[in-house]
């Protein structure tokens, strides 16, 4: 407490006694002990009343311990069980979560994981995919301001996500990994990595690149194999040694029919070879008939037009020529799409002749534009001409119902640069982005569709698409998402299939271990988005006829199905309404491959170099005990006092109040008991 506040707390001590002294004792006829009663009463109630206004605040201190965590993080996938560790990491998570001296020293949380971080429920060993770079990044954001441990078992074998042996630059915990599986170096040839296009064309040869590794130290032999169904289209002899232990097979396969084709890949297995799954693998390729081909024309430089051309051409279905308007207008029958980026004066015949030829655009505006041209070579829209440019923010319409549109956070994709003015439409359009300045919408479209007669067409008004696949990038680590976007916008565009009330969005053959996840969209008869349909997948094998239904879930804007888990084969499915005659239909194929089956060993040296980047210590499953007691040694992990001071306001304790009502009722009372009211 403050000086100045006991200073004041004395002071009116000392005035509460004044004024009762002054009203019963100064001149006063009563008796002594009246008096002297009154007078203690009359005190008491002023110096309560005169705290109330000082309210002085008193500090107290509560101490208490605080616990080290350790967190024990246990891999679940499907390869600790290949490699007859289950009962291993079982035991061990059973002694850390038991022994009573590391409860005593620690606060203990435990985490299983495969391809996602979660609490420990149980452990099957049944995930089929395994990211141990996430998860451990995950544990150092949850625990980023703790002393937290990190006990780690797994077989260092992750088939999913970065490299981790370097996660400790971000996870700024200890990290000790406990090795399930042994170093032992087994005779064995597998397939390390498969190299082959997801698309390819009719009529054409497509490349494909094995890369087959060898374990061991003897000169062995081996042969290569592709079939195709029971075909054999390509065989190749192949001799490893201690010194030559991969080699690289590059063969090119025809195709010749139209569909998903499936291929194995195997290599004759040794003699005596522990693990022979890794020997042969699956893929798929889809056969198309024709190439999308796309003109982007353009009459100066810009970062924009390349990152067009990444985004559209990362579907190999997609070809794009960038040309200047003289040279498109010289071919313009080799293109089912035209991207007019910043049309200007040398344009006039090149969107004279789009629109003579009924031609399907997209337009692109920036500073360069001749708006004067654009307004009056088509019908379609107006831009209000008034020469001054302005950086809007995109915002997305999520009720845009055209077409399937991910779940992007456009909110935070810097601006675009666009003329300033109004943009009003003449024909019916579909707003996929509007404008934002500051985070107030404008209500002005950035990005639309809109249909004319038989046609396509959309209109973006802003130049810096570069910036936004950048920031795609920074946000995910990956251009994928910004170029799914573009590419549905493009394959709407380049399209000439009316428009459905039922869209749906899949892939023709999903690789084993993949995300099988198949998205909807549902319209009501005035094709706006209907988020309250009921939407059923049935679900047919090919193979022995089975069949089964599951509903569709409403996610950001979509429905969607997550059929990850069924097993390998063709696939025949219907989305259907329940109530009303739509539905839509397809297939496709999921490929025999699993991962998790893949290794013979543990990764022992990653996990060492792991446990060494983060100042831990890697040890094997049988050191589980001294790993115990370097835990219980190290002096990082020790039990810190902390105190917590709490500051209290007198006014906010209520007893003071009821001796202040009780001392003015008391004295009161004996007031009137004494006849003096």
């Amino acid at each position: 407490m403050q000086t100045d506040t006991i200073i004041y707390i004395v002071i009116a001590a000392l005035t509460a006694l004044l004024l009762a002294l002054f009203q019963y004792a100064y001149k006063s006829k009563l008796n002594t002990q009246l008096k002297t009663t009154l007078t203690v009463l009359r005190t008491i109630s002023v110096l309560g009343i005169l705290l109330l206004l000082i309210n002085p605040k008193f500090e107290s201190k509560t101490f208490y311990d605080e616990k080290p965590t350790l967190v024990v993080a246990i891999d679940n996938s499907e390869s600790v069980s290949y490699l007859e560790q289950k009962q291993n990491a079982t035991e061990i998570y059973q002694l850390l979560n038991g022994n009573s001296e590391i409860k005593k020293r620690f606060n203990v949380d435990t985490y299983s994981f495969g391809k996602a971080l979660k609490p420990i429920d149980s452990l099957n060993f049944s995930e089929q995919q395994s990211n141990i770079s996430n998860s451990l990044k995950q544990i150092g954001e949850v625990y980023a301001n703790q002393v937290a441990p990190i006990v780690l078992l797994t077989d260092g074998n992750q088939t999913y996500g970065s490299d981790y042996s370097f996660v400790s630059n971000t996870v700024k915990q200890p990290i000790y990994p406990v090795i399930l599986g042994d170093s032992t170096i087994y005779t064995d040839v597998s397939i390390k990595q498969l190299n082959v296009n997801r698309y390819v064309f009719l009529k054409n040869k497509f490349p494909v690149e094995v890369i087959a590794n060898y374990n061991g130290n003897e000169t062995v032999n081996t042969e290569l194999k592709i079939w195709s169904g029971n075909s054999l289209v390509f065989r190749k002899a192949i001799q490893f040694n201690a010194e030559k232990t991969s080699e690289i097979v590059s063969t090119t396969l025809l195709a010749n029919s139209v569909g998903v084709k499936t291929y194995k890949v195997e290599l004759t297995p040794l003699n005596q070879e522990k693990n022979t799954v890794n020997n042969s693998k699956n893929f798929g390729v889809e056969v198309i008939d024709q190439k999308t081909n796309i003109a982007l024309v353009s009459d100066i430089l810009h970062p924009d037009l390349g990152a067009l051309k990444k985004s559209i051409e990362s579907n190999e279905q997609r070809s794009v020529s960038i040309l200047k308007p003289n040279e498109y207008i010289e071919n313009t029958n080799d293109f089912q799409l035209v991207i007019l980026y910043q049309p200007n004066n040398n344009f006039n015949k090149v969107l004279s002749g789009i629109s003579d030829k009924n031609l399907n655009s997209f337009i692109i505006t920036g500073n360069t534009t001749n708006f004067s041209l654009l307004n009056n070579s088509q019908s379609a829209f107006k831009q209000t001409v008034t020469n001054q440019s302005e950086d809007f923010q995109p915002k997305l319409n999520r009720n845009y119902s055209t077409f399937i549109v991910d779940n992007l956070s456009f909110e935070d994709y810097p601006p675009l640069q666009s003329e300033f003015g109004t943009i009003e439409f003449s024909v019916p359009n579909d707003v996929i982005l509007s404008k934002s300045v500051n985070g107030i919408d404008t209500n002005q479209p950035m990005l639309s569709t809109f249909e004319i007669g038989s046609t396509k067409h959309a209109l973006l008004s802003g130049e810096g698409l570069w910036r936004w696949r950048a920031q795609s990038f920074l946000e995910s680590e990956s251009f994928n998402d910004f170029d799914n976007f573009i590419g549905k916008l493009v394959q709407y565009l380049s399209s000439n299939k009316k428009r459905t009330r039922l869209n749906i969005d899949y892939k023709s053959f999903y690789n084993g271990n993949d995300d099988v996840i198949i998205t909807a969209q549902y319209f009501n008869k005035n094709y706006e988005f209907d988020n309250s349909a009921a939407l059923t997948i049935v679900l047919k094998n090919k193979e022995d006829n089975s069949v089964r239904e599951v509903p569709l879930l409403l996610s950001n804007g979509s429905y969607s199905v997550d059929l990850s888990g069924i097993s390998s084969g063709s696939y025949d499915f219907t989305i259907k309404h329940n109530t009303e005659s739509v539905a839509a239909s397809g297939s496709f194929e999921v490929l025999e491959y699993n991962v998790e089956q893949q290794f013979l060993n543990a990764d022992v040296e990653k996990l060492q170099s792991l446990a060494k980047n983060s100042n831990g210590n890697a040890v094997f499953n049988t050191e589980i005990e001294d790993l115990i007691s370097e835990l219980l040694a190290d002096s990082r992990y020790a039990t810190i006092q902390k105190s917590t001071k709490n500051i209290v306001p007198l006014i906010d304790w209520k007893y003071l109040l009821g001796i202040i009502a009780l001392s003015l009722f008391a004295e009161w009372f004996i007031r009137k008991y004494n006849g003096l009211i």
